[in-house]
């Protein structure tokens, strides 16, 4: 039987979403590595003078969304210590119970994966390691059964990640600028394939459930941004794929995609470091769904 006779439709249609023969692949400027660097430094560097000198600005997608969301909401975040909990933690655990499905060597259960997931993460010595050791039985159940429907629903709607296809899942990616004081940073779920020269071949994937937001597609562009600086060739495509409903929301990188990544960077870095080194007054955003401000005149 051929291996793509043995595939559900859901899976067959991830081969076909992601695929692309070789001539159809873009081919991008030598010189693009070096002019996303040099114009992302000119931009960044202008923030330098504002940043203390014994301080790093860290910035993740994350972050991002948060300050060009709501500046309030930004600064309280900022300021209230996080807590892991069942919600947060089920994200990290299931991107770790898929990262062990490409590489494991006995029959792929959901379940056995969740749980060597979730013992690693408690064998670290970090706060998830002492939040998993302190668990309640109710809440690591509920924990198990949220990370598995996540796992087990990768399992039927992907086909097998193949050696070939070079998957990378939870690879960490950076990029420094203004001296060290500015650092950008990501982790991409799951990256897939290579470029060839400067012919793009690498396409980013990013995992989520629930609804659709915009803020999805610019995570994937602030890793499309990252990848290119790094290694001189953007992925020829960012997908978010929704587990819960084997879905698709995607995009072609092209070199527009590419500036408007750096537009936001620039845009949001300059609203972070106007909030946390100049002094400037957090805005309210208009969302009637914003903790901070829809009842900020009740």
């Amino acid at each position: 039987m051929d291996d793509n006779e043995a595939l559900n439709p859901s899976q067959r249609n991830v081969l076909e979403h992601l695929g692309a023969k070789l001539a159809d692949r873009p081919l991008f400027s030598e010189q693009l590595q070096s002019e996303l660097k040099e114009e992302l430094s000119i931009r960044l560097s202008r923030l330098q003078e504002f940043i203390p000198e014994d301080e790093t600005l860290f910035v993740s997608k994350f972050h991002l969304n948060q300050i060009m969301r709501c500046e309030r909401q930004f600064v309280a975040d900022r300021e209230s210590q996080f807590e892991w909990s069942v919600p947060t933690a089920r994200g990290l655990i299931s991107h770790k119970a898929i990262e062990l499905s490409v590489f494991w060597e006995r029959e792929v259960e959901p379940l056995s994966l969740v749980d060597e997931a979730l013992t690693r993460c408690a064998n670290g010595d970090d706060a998830l390691a002492s939040w998993l050791h302190g668990l309640q039985d109710g809440d690591r159940s509920q924990l198990r059964s949220d990370v598995n429907n996540r796992v087990a629903a990768f399992l039927e709607s992907w086909p097998p990640l193949k050696k070939e296809w070079r998957p990378m899942l939870e690879a960490p990616i950076r990029a420094e600028f203004a001296k060290g004081s500015i650092i950008l940073s990501g982790k991409v779920d799951l990256s897939l394939g290579k470029p060839l020269g400067t012919t793009a071949g690498k396409v980013i994937v990013d995992f989520k459930t629930g609804g659709f937001y915009s803020s999805h597609r610019e995570d994937l562009r602030f890793y499309a941004l990252l990848e290119s600086i790094r290694l001189g060739v953007p992925p020829r495509m960012v997908a978010t794929y929704y587990l819960d409903r084997s879905e698709f929301s995607s995009e072609h990188v092209t070199e527009n995609v590419l500036e408007s990544a750096l537009f936001r960077v620039e845009d949001g870095i300059g609203k972070i470091v106007n909030i946390l080194f100049k002094g400037s007054e957090p805005q309210s955003c208009s969302s009637e769904w914003c903790g901070s401000c829809a009842h900020e005149d009740s």
